[in-house]
């Protein structure tokens, strides 16, 4: 893996995501990071393929809208692709995960910011990804700057229904910032840039177009390790609902998987 932060001490603000198209989430901070000059790194941590697709595809996709962004090619990562971890199995690759995500982190001197995906039970990578985050910031003692961003959840709904950009109150304070008109308009340019997940989008684009046009705002919620050990919100979870996983399959293999990093932390602290 290579990262040129190792050996140049430089503000960075770190993006994670699970799937190439998760920075649709993100976007006004993407900008908000790169106008105050920091080093933008983004990491994506599947290849994002369902049903024989391609990973090149997606990963060019992403590339295109992050670079318009203005985030440099050199500092789009995809992880997910070299670990060969698939759309929907990062529960199943948590370790695998972990040690290039905490790799990763160590290689940088100055994180001023890390932005990663909601808990909110929606995707199970999502949550996956957002327990490692959340667990190795809070090891390295980068807690404080880490912020979650909100796709979807499906708090209230009834199943096949789901809520886009709906905090959920468990999960604290929301903090907002405004997004101009000129950038919601581009936003949801970018939001039409992934060819390859068309009927993906084809769900998600109209209530993403009414958050633009009558909230936006980006929101943005702290984090803690306590909340990874809930349940992200009563009822069904919306990948319950797809029959991607159950909260009970998702908790049992986080559990494992912290208790086996707790002994690896362990060791290395008698040595």
């Amino acid at each position: 893996m290579k990262n040129t932060s190792a050996s140049i001490a430089e503000p960075v603000a770190l993006f994670l995501f699970a799937h190439q198209d998760d920075e649709t989430g993100i976007f006004q901070k993407i900008v908000d990071e790169v106008q105050l000059g920091h080093r933008v790194c983004c990491a994506f941590l599947t290849d994002g393929v369902v049903n024989g697709g391609s990973a090149h595809r997606r990963n060019q996709e992403s590339l295109s809208v992050l670079k318009q962004l203005g985030v440099h090619g050199q500092d789009i990562f995809f992880a997910g692709t070299d670990l060969s971890i698939p759309d929907t199995g990062l529960p199943e690759h948590l370790e695998t995960a972990a040690n290039w995500m905490h790799k990763w982190l160590s290689g940088f001197s100055q994180v001023e910011s890390i932005y990663v995906l909601a808990w909110e039970g929606g995707h199970p990578d999502h949550d996956a990804l957002h327990a490692i985050a959340v667990t190795i910031a809070a090891e390295m003692g980068l807690s404080a700057r880490v912020r979650q961003f909100l796709l979807y959840n499906g708090y209230g709904c009834v199943a096949p229904f789901f809520r886009v950009f709906i905090p959920l109150s468990l999960n604290g304070r929301v903090e907002k910032t405004a997004i101009s008109w000129r950038n919601r308009l581009k936003f949801l340019r970018y939001c039409l840039s992934y060819p390859s997940q068309a009927k993906t989008w084809a769900g998600l684009f109209p209530f993403v177009v009414f958050h633009y046009l009558f909230n936006g705002k980006q929101l943005l919620q702290s984090v803690s390790t306590e909340r990874i050990q809930q349940r992200p919100h009563e009822g069904r979870l919306y990948y319950e609902s797809r029959g991607f996983s159950t909260w009970g399959e998702m908790s049992t293999r986080l559990y494992e998987w912290r208790k086996a990093d707790q002994s690896v932390i362990s060791k290395k602290n008698i040595k």
